[in-house]
């Protein structure tokens, strides 16, 4: 069962998620020398990765930093781009410490994320940051998702309702300029994580948490999967759990 933790408000609830997988980064360097990480990005993870760069005891030299996804076809000028978000937010405030290795959606898709799924490939992820779209996704993991590729990562089609979301976080002028596709990291990548962070806020989320946390478990609810998952912690807002039959 995914552990679950209300927080009063959104900065709460970044400060610890952060704590929580600072914890699981410093005694994975502590155990292996080094850490691997995945690292994912939109509006659920401002907070969460604010207080992630600030937390102390961690050599980030020793870290390589993973993402979840990237819109295929897009640069990396581009406002809604994951990799210009995750050089701004988290490379950046560490000095480019970290080994980053980004998601890149230019070129030709189908080979990036072979090469990808390459260097990712045996790597133990200590801990896996993530959040829950409004059609319950995991990553771009839209319904009816791909439970069964052992492929780390995959080229998704998004569906309408993740392409509004993306739309309606302001990340883009209109809907028809959400890119139609993109690469993802794969579900059952997701799942080798010993750690998952889950960091899910506002109103919107409160319908995908509930399939995610009570509904079965099913393709059609992508982060249902989750709840098969031997270490899944949720950081929530009250507004995001409204529907939960759990208060904890």
């Amino acid at each position: 069962m995914i552990e679950m933790h209300v927080a009063s408000d959104k900065d709460l609830l970044g400060r610890q998620a952060a704590a929580l997988g600072a914890q699981a980064i410093r005694e994975a360097i502590a155990r292996d020398g080094e850490a691997s990480i995945v690292v994912a990005t939109g509006a659920s993870q401002f907070e969460m990765l604010s207080h992630l760069v600030k937390a102390e005891g961690i050599d980030w030299s020793k870290v390589t930093a993973f993402h979840l996804d990237e819109y295929v076809g897009l640069p990396e000028t581009h406002p809604a781009s994951f990799r210009r978000y995750l050089r701004l937010r988290f490379m950046a405030p560490l000095n480019d410490a970290p080994r980053f290795v980004p998601v890149d959606g230019e070129g030709d898709p189908q080979a990036n994320a072979k090469a990808l799924s390459g260097l990712i490939a045996g790597r133990r992820i200590c801990v896996c940051f993530a959040g829950i779209g409004e059609n319950c996704h995991l990553a771009f993991n839209d319904p009816p998702a791909d439970f069964e590729t052992e492929e780390p990562y995959i080229v998704v089609e998004l569906d309408e309702a993740c392409r509004r979301q993306q739309f309606g976080e302001g990340w883009f002028p209109s809907f028809e300029a959400v890119p139609q596709q993109a690469i993802s990291m794969s579900i059952r990548q997701i799942m080798k994580s010993e750690l998952i962070v889950l960091s899910v806020s506002d109103t919107r989320k409160a319908e995908a948490a509930k399939a995610a946390l009570e509904g079965p478990v099913s393709n059609l609810s992508p982060a249902s999967i989750l709840q098969t998952h031997p270490r899944t912690v949720l950081f929530i807002d009250p507004a995001a759990a409204a529907l939960l039959t759990r208060k904890g």
